[in-house]
């Protein structure tokens, strides 16, 4: 009897993957994947995200790349950066060239996520200085927190008993 691992050489894939990001400090240690035929697919960029009581700063490594090849969208609560990074091999300087190692990735990338709060996106402003992009999104007033002043009345007096018998 023959039997096949066939159907299971993806789940091990997806496995070993989660495995790997789900356990090391680094979850996008690899930043492309083998996708059939030696092709290349970017994977999604690594990044940071914080919020203040203001805003939300989101901090991406975008080495290699320039302003106008990056794409920034934001949709309610949910901001998409995606861009393209382009292939090395395209390049004037390495028309003739031989190549001997070839591991810098190329293509496109798209990474999607969604705030835990509403922004106001009219506001929101983007910054690109030596291959890190910030954005910083404002906070919907609806969103931000606010001081809320108790106040009260002068608390009376609770009498004792039932007032019954008193003199």
């Amino acid at each position: 009897m023959i039997t096949s691992d066939a159907p299971f050489v993806g789940l091990n894939q997806v496995m070993d993957r989660f495995l790997n990001e789900s356990f090391t400090n680094t979850p996008f240690r690899t930043l492309w994947s083998q996708s059939g035929a030696g092709s290349r697919v970017a994977q999604p960029l690594p990044l940071d995200v914080y919020a203040t009581n203001d805003e939300a700063v989101i901090v991406a490594a975008v080495p290699g790349m320039h302003p106008e090849d990056l794409d920034l969208t934001i949709h309610q609560d949910t901001v998409t950066l995606s861009g393209t990074i382009r292939h090395v091999a395209d390049s004037e300087e390495t028309k003739n060239a031989t190549w001997y190692v070839h591991e810098l990735w190329s293509g496109q990338f798209r990474r999607s996520f969604t705030l835990p709060f509403p922004v106001d996106a009219d506001q929101a402003q983007a910054s690109f200085e030596q291959g890190i992009l910030r954005v910083t999104l404002p906070k919907a007033e609806t969103a931000k927190p606010r001081k809320i002043s108790v106040s009260g009345t002068q608390p009376q007096a609770i009498e004792s008993g039932s007032g019954k018998g008193k003199k």
